[in-house]
């Protein structure tokens, strides 16, 4: 059971919310192969992918930023309209969901436990990917980047979420593989568990995030749900 400084310790789990790229889904081999395609269009070299797995959970334009430290910001607005025309034709080439993350969403089924998706993705790319992986009339609610005035590391969205399935903040459980993923549970009084198998840097300090818990695979998020 997730610990009392959620407020949570004698609540059973009824709910889980997952962050989407990172977390649900292995989204880093299309996104990046789109960033790569603007590399290309610029006649540039391609950047590996290790250089770039670690910066997908932070979006397009942080992947860009990165790719092309010395441009304006006028020159990444438009090198960002390619790399979405690129990503949401290409939105499911290799992504999948995670090890084990199959077994976990048979096991909520099979439980009759809700899940929902808050991300910080834009609406159209997340539910053409939800429609791609067949899993959008799976959920009970899906948060997109641009559904509400704010994301996170705002609580609303997760909030909202919660409303939306139908339980209290405090019997959901976040997942996700970013500080505000964990910011914004916290400050949704929601329970939370980091996905250190998600797209974390080397050097990313996730022992100050005051995660409530760390996991390392899909499949011990089902060690929560007693």
């Amino acid at each position: 059971m997730i610990p009392s400084t959620t407020q949570c310790s004698s609540k059973r789990i009824a709910c889980i919310l997952f962050d989407l790229d990172g977390t649900l889904l292995d989204t880093a081999p299309d996104l990046i192969h789109a960033l790569n395609a603007v590399k290309r269009w610029d006649n540039e070299t391609p950047l590996p992918a290790h250089q770039l797995r670690p910066l997908v959970s932070h979006g397009s334009l942080a992947l860009l930023k990165f790719a092309f430290p010395q441009q304006s910001d006028s020159d990444l607005q438009r090198r960002q309209q390619y790399f979405l025309r690129q990503y949401a034709e290409n939105i499911k080439i290799d992504t999948t969901l995670f090890a084990g993350m199959s077994q976990v969403l048979n096991e909520l089924q099979q439980r009759q436990i809700p899940w929902g998706i808050v991300t910080n993705k834009p609406s159209f790319l997340t539910h053409k990917l939800l429609a791609a992986m067949q899993l959008d009339h799976a959920v009970c609610s899906v948060i997109c980047g641009d559904t509400l005035a704010v994301n996170k590391p705002d609580p609303l969205p997760l909030l909202t979420a919660a409303k939306e399935c139908g339980v209290e903040p405090t019997r959901c459980l976040y997942i996700g593989d970013a500080e505000r993923d964990i910011q914004a549970a916290r400050a949704a009084k929601m329970p939370n568990l980091l996905a250190r198998y998600g797209y974390i840097a080397t050097d990313d300090a996730i022992d100050t995030w005051q995660a409530d818990h760390i996991i390392d695979s899909p499949l011990a998020i089902l060690d929560y749900l007693v």
